[in-house]
C-alpha cells in the first residue's frame, strides 16, 4: 500500500535499527523500558518466517524498496515511521481466522499523516486477502484507557466492543 509518500510493507531485517528505536519509544510510552536482549528477541520474532507475530512498517518517502533508510528520518532516504505487530489465530466461535494487533505505533514527529490508519487497513486487507471467501474473521486490539488520542483514531474506522480484559501474570 503506497498513497502520498507512505508505503505499507511486512518488516525486513535491515528495517530493526529504525524499528529497535521506534519499539523503544513506544515502550517508554507505557512506561516500559526494553533491553537490548528484549529488542534483539522480538526483532528476530518479527523477521523469522512462521515465529507466531509478523509486523508491518510504515514507511515514510520515496516507497523505493532499494532506498537506504536514514537513521534521522532527514533527507530524501526512506524513513519507518511506524509498525504494527499482529498474530492470526483460530476462532472458535467462528472457525474462521481472526487477527490481533498486539502493537502499532507511530513516531510522535510524523503523527497526523494517516499512518496508524493505513498500518490498521493494510492489515485488514493481508486478513482479509488470506481468507477462504466468508472467512475473515476479526480484527482486534486493545489500547489504554488513557491513549485517548489513539482511540480517537480507533474511533473512527472500528467498533469500541462491550468486553472487559482481564491478565493474570505469570
Amino acid at each position: 500500500m503506497s498513497a502520498s509518500g507512505l508505503t505499507i510493507r511486512p518488516i525486513t531485517p535491515d528495517d530493526l535499527a529504525a524499528w529497535r528505536e521506534l519499539f523503544r519509544a513506544y515502550g517508554e510510552f507505557y512506561e516500559t523500558a526494553f533491553d537490548d536482549a528484549q529488542l534483539d528477541h522480538v526483532g528476530a520474532l518479527l523477521v523469522a518466517e512462521g515465529s507466531g507475530i509478523d509486523a508491518l512498517v510504515a514507511v515514510e518517502g520515496s516507497g523505493d524498496d532499494s532506498a537506504e533508510v536514514s537513521a534521522d528520518g532527514s533527507g530524501e532516504a526512506d524513513a519507518v515511521i511506524g509498525f504494527a505487530h499482529y498474530r492470526s489465530f483460530p476462532d472458535t466461535f467462528s472457525t474462521r481466522r481472526d487477527w490481533f494487533l498486539d502493537d502499532l505505533f507511530v513516531d510522535p514527529a510524523a503523527r497526523g499523516n494517516g499512518a496508524a490508519t493505513a498500518l490498521i487497513e493494510r492489515l485488514g486487507e493481508l486478513a482479509r486477502d488470506g481468507a477462504e471467501p466468508g472467512q475473515g474473521g476479526t480484527l482486534r486490539w486493545i489500547t489504554a484507557a488513557s491513549n485517548e488520542r489513539a482511540q480517537r483514531v480507533y474511533d473512527r474506522i472500528a467498533q469500541r466492543t462491550t468486553w472487559v480484559t482481564y491478565e493474570v501474570r505469570l
